[in-house]
């Protein structure tokens, strides 16, 4: 893939749609080799490629930076965690596995208020279906639950009176995760995985046909 080619826009929707559920990338291959890039086309391409790469990495890297700056304020470790879920249900793959799961486990105890958590179903016109599967949870659309969770965390940094150090916790965060993928030279795992997900998207739109 040529990831100079790839917009902003592109990246997003590709962290959306993209598999979450991955274990984030050993430590000894996240901290193993660091160059400086060759020109700013190269520092383009790279810094894409290493965001979508190490994921996981670096969305875990900014979570253990906010807890650390939180340890003496408890209160503004569950804000984070409540921020943190908000965020993680944007991503489509981890929407949909929670919503498994929870039906999955109300359905033990209760099939009938199971059956009412389904999402609703999308009409099929001459095979396909009439506009693109909306993402629902527990039988409401995704952006309830984003919704509240954002506002419960809003309300919790308020109480928590820990504004400012979030502030500087997320810069940190951010810094940080520009520093290392602008600096981390891409290794074959890289592009082999890159390719792997290419194919798995061509496979996937030609399965809907």
């Amino acid at each position: 893939m040529d990831w100079g080619s790839v917009t902003a826009e592109d990246l997003m929707d590709a962290l959306r749609e993209v598999d979450w559920s991955s274990p984030p990338r050993p430590l000894t291959e996240f901290f193993s080799r660091f160059t400086l890039p060759r020109s700013y086309t190269k520092w383009n391409s790279r810094i894409k490629c290493n965001l979508y790469y190490y994921r996981t990495n670096y969305f875990l890297m900014i979570i253990f930076i906010l807890g650390m700056g939180f340890l003496r304020r408890p209160l503004a470790i569950v804000a984070a965690l409540t921020t943190a879920i908000s965020i993680a249900f944007l991503n489509d793959s981890f929407a949909v596995t929670f919503n498994e799961k929870v039906t999955r486990t109300v359905r033990q105890f209760s099939p009938h208020m199971a059956a009412k958590m389904r999402p609703p179903i999308t009409p099929v016109i001459r095979g396909r279906p009439s506009k693109k599967r909306a993402i629902h949870i527990c039988g409401r659309p995704r952006w309830m639950f984003v919704a509240v969770f954002a506002m419960i965390s809003c309300f919790l940094w308020f109480t928590s009176c820990s504004l400012l150090t979030v502030s500087w916790a997320l810069l940190i965060g951010i810094l940080a995760t520009v520093l290392h993928a602008s600096f981390r030279t891409p290794n074959l795992k890289a592009r082999l995985n890159t390719f792997r997900e290419e194919f798995r998207a061509v496979w996937r739109n030609y399965s809907e046909m």
